[in-house]
């Protein structure tokens, strides 16, 4: 009995040891250098292949993916729309079908608004072997299910344990490297290079574990020091797979525990911009540290999601104008997933940030695209807020989303009372007579 205990212990220790070799040679290393075992590509298109077969059975069933993006076909007619001159002068008095164009919108509105179908995961028009579908696709055959079935136990029982063991490399090199470097008895300079490429690896690392494959594109447009980098905003990991390729000085709140010492320690080796909570109530403070940041081309360009939240891949909303008051040179760059191999996007008021881990861990790939565009500057006479949208709508252009001017804190708020008085003002001023 003893002797079968110590085989088996010694089993275990050698698969263990060579779990631990196989994931540091074949994918911890080639991470952390930026090296493509070209293994990334040949998966994806095996995907491709193995949905678009799943697809044919699906369409030799004579099923349709009910799904939808709009509910409601909309038609130009808007409650914007204007009575002519000559209606009105025939007229001269308020009719009761005046009120139909907007009562209709406001009926579509209840239905189904251009807005909060933002905050919810796009539905997808074809299945991935994954359950968010309208239908239960895995039941139309038993081959269908055999595959769903065998690719559940691939996802959680290979893929999980896999990508979260990557996963922890990464974070346990980014606390270890941030905590000892200030401490090594070399020059600032050399701890910030140090810092540099620890941090790329880190991120590197980060990002395989969490199955990212993202094309860069435009590389030669890749923000500089001292300026800001403005990007539209899907989820927490765009930070993470965007500093795979360069470093970012974050800027955010001082947080405690934790996250806190994270914070400190990251002070003490890059051009980070925390601030406490009652700083952060100051408008103009935040916008002068900023200032004081771009103003010197040796830090690191600000990382800046001037949405304020989660956009659901689909759309850009309205930028916070406070970014483009700092002056100096913005880089845009827009990222666009492609939900085909799973979902990036984090709705925060509806899933905790565990189940989203979990969520993307056992996701076939996280696979994206990343356009830096050309860098930009205020234009005279342009007002921040123009500045803003401007940006906003090249973003929205190269990235193939919709632009939207809504204000994404619609997502935790409600409409602001302004709003609503505008749109009773444009309806009130259509039936004045002058």
């Amino acid at each position: 009995m003893a002797d079968l205990t110590t085989i088996t212990l010694v089993g275990i220790l050698i698969w263990l040891s060579l779990y631990s070799i196989g994931i540091f040679v074949l994918v911890i290393v080639p991470a952390a250098f930026g090296i493509s075992t070209g293994f990334k590509e040949v998966y994806v298109k095996w995907l491709l292949a193995l949905f678009e077969w799943g697809q044919q059975r699906i369409e030799t069933r004579n099923l349709r993916n009910v799904a939808t993006y709009d509910i409601i076909d909309r038609k130009p007619s808007s409650p914007n729309k204007r009575y002519s001159l000559m209606e009105n002068e025939m007229e001269g008095k308020f009719r009761l079908e005046d009120s139909c164009e907007f009562i209709k919108s406001g009926i579509e509105a209840i239905i189904e608004d251009e807005v909060t179908k933002r905050f919810d995961a796009a539905e997808l028009p074809s299945w991935n072997l994954l359950t968010r579908t309208n239908l239960n696709y895995q039941f139309v055959s038993w081959r269908l299910t055999l595959i769903w079935v065998v690719g559940g136990l691939v996802r959680y029982f290979f893929f999980l344990p896999v990508r979260l063991t990557i996963a922890i490399c990464g974070g346990l090199l980014l606390v270890v490297s941030t905590a000892m470097i200030p401490r090594l008895p070399l020059s600032s300079r050399r701890k910030r290079w140090l810092s540099k490429w620890t941090t790329l690896f880190s991120f590197r690392i980060l990002s395989r574990g969490l199955s990212a494959v993202i094309n860069f594109h435009n590389p030669e447009n890749r923000a500089k020091g001292g300026g800001l980098c403005v990007a539209n905003h899907t989820s927490p990991i765009d930070a993470i797979f965007l500093s795979c390729d360069r470093n970012y000085a974050l800027i955010g709140q001082m947080q405690g525990g934790i996250m806190g010492f994270m914070q400190k320690t990251l002070l003490k080796v890059q051009d980070h911009i925390f601030f406490e909570r009652s700083e952060m109530k100051d408008r103009a403070l935040v916008v002068q540290r900023m200032r004081e940041h771009v103003a010197d081309e040796q830090k690191n360009p600000i990382l800046i999601f001037p949405e304020g939240t989660c956009i659901n891949n689909t759309s850009v909303m309205m930028f916070k104008k406070g970014s483009f008051e700092v002056g100096g040179t913005i880089y845009p760059v827009a990222i666009k997933y492609d939900p085909t191999f799973g979902n990036p996007f984090w709705n925060s008021m509806k899933e905790p940030m565990l189940q989203y881990l979990i969520n993307i861990f056992t996701s076939w790939a996280i696979v994206g695209d990343v356009w830096y565009m050309p860098p930009t500057t205020i234009q005279e006479g342009e007002t921040a807020i123009e500045f803003a949208n401007r940006v906003k709508h090249d973003i929205a252009l190269q990235g193939g989303l919709v632009d939207l001017v809504w204000d994404g804190g619609l997502k935790r708020a409600a409409v602001p009372e302004k709003l609503i008085e505008k749109q009773q003002k444009d309806f009130a001023s259509r039936h004045k007579i002058e």
